[in-house]
């Protein structure tokens, strides 16, 4: 079945008997046409064409072809790359470095997105298409991500956001012919539109003042210059840190996680009536009433659980923070239930894994999978519009 670029369509039709034969056919009209083009190619390149006296005393000519295999959506196809005598000529649409095209790696990538582990990948690829892609190839795919995750991580930030949430979720991840627990750490923001956004995500291994620090200068060198509200859960050292760059931000600890780290210290027995109690604290209408509250709560328990009540007034001021705001802006801060739920969105992705092999493995699933979920976040977050006038009466001349 040869010389396909002088028949038609009909022509073509007719010789085909079944499935088969199409994609065998369609096989040997894409190596036809590459074969065309590395000739228009070299052609352009040298300035003549075959054979053409022009090409005389020139400096430069043909010197036969190469061969080159390639994977594709229509198997494995040979290719012979023509060359020059002086090795300048590059083939423009197969890159001499490129092993795969015609979509195929954009569907390794699609795959690996989905948590798909390198040998599902393979094994797919291979019944979908007679494609034999190893592991080392489908790492050197994937690795292609690598500058756009550095692109995106570092990429310009909008001036100020009103609202900023800050959350960790745990991998384990190979390091040392050992297996240790690594966190992701997202900064989530609502801009002054009401959209969500994740301004970055940074691995580690230990938070502490220095690292939040870090953090904190980074989003100050893209752009930003103030963070109205800054809702996290216990992160270690993140406070002072944020404290020292933005000075301004309000910061509230989230109000679920203190709850459910108290529970856990409160035997079964009083749990229900201990709940009842810490009820009037958290879901007062105003301050004073959560003050009250928490008295009525220190006393009748402080004996039977000195540590939660200790936690409780150590975090009192940032447990505290959402009395200061309108029930409409209370409703969005009090927990950092939106970043938790983005989380959820990863770990649907992730949990094929039980551990990553390297930090750059992790950040290239954390990537995609982010990429993937940023795309529904097309609409505000609800009720923003009484919390954008609220904001910008409360925090006048910063919004």
């Amino acid at each position: 079945m040869q010389g396909y670029e002088e028949k038609t369509v009909k022509d073509l039709a007719r010789e085909c008997k079944s499935v088969d034969d199409i994609i065998e056919m369609m096989k040997s009209l894409f190596k036809e046409t590459l074969q065309l083009v590395f000739e228009a190619e070299i052609e352009d390149h040298l300035g003549y064409s075959k054979h053409n006296v022009l090409g005389n005393y020139t400096g430069n000519s043909r010197n036969g072809y190469k061969p080159k295999n390639i994977k594709t959506k229509f198997g494995n196809i040979p290719l012979e790359i023509p060359r020059d005598r002086n090795g300048q000529y590059e083939p423009q649409i197969v890159k001499n470095y490129e092993t795969s095209i015609n979509g195929l790696e954009e569907q390794i990538i699609a795959l690996y997105s989905k948590g798909m582990s390198t040998r599902d990948i393979e094994a797919h690829i291979n019944d979908i298409y007679g494609v034999d892609v190893s592991p080392s190839l489908i790492s050197k795919i994937t690795d292609k991500l690598l500058p756009q995750i550095s692109e995106w991580q570092s990429r310009p930030l909008e001036r100020v956001y009103p609202i900023v949430y800050l959350d960790a979720i745990h991998f384990k991840v190979k390091h040392e012919n050992r297996i240790i627990n690594k966190a992701a750490y997202t900064v989530l923001g609502i801009n002054s539109e009401g959209y969500k956004d994740i301004l970055g995500i940074w691995i580690g291994e230990n938070e502490s003042a220095s690292f939040w620090l870090s953090v904190c200068t980074e989003l100050k060198s893209r752009g930003v210059e103030d963070i109205l509200i800054a809702c996290k859960d216990g992160l270690s050292g993140f406070s002072e840190a944020i404290q020292s760059t933005f000075p301004q931000t309000h910061i509230q600890l989230c109000v679920i996680h203190q709850i459910r780290n108290t529970t856990k210290y409160v035997a079964s027995k009083h749990r229900k009536e201990f709940m009842n109690d810490l009820k009037k604290v958290y879901k007062a209408s105003t301050l004073e009433q959560a003050e009250l509250g928490f008295d009525n709560v220190k006393e009748i328990w402080e004996s039977k659980y000195p540590k939660v009540i200790k936690s409780w007034e150590e975090n009192w001021l940032e447990l505290t923070a959402y009395f200061s705001y309108p029930v409409e802006i209370r409703k969005i801060i009090y927990t950092t239930n939106t970043v938790e739920g983005f989380h959820r969105q990863l770990r649907k992705v992730t949990k094929s894994k039980s551990a990553y092999p390297t930090d750059n493995s992790l950040k290239k699933i954390i990537y995609l999978a982010t990429m993937d979920v940023m795309k529904k976040w097309t609409v505000p977050i609800p009720g923003w519009l009484e919390c954008e006038g609220q904001f910008k009466i409360i925090f006048e001349g910063r919004l």
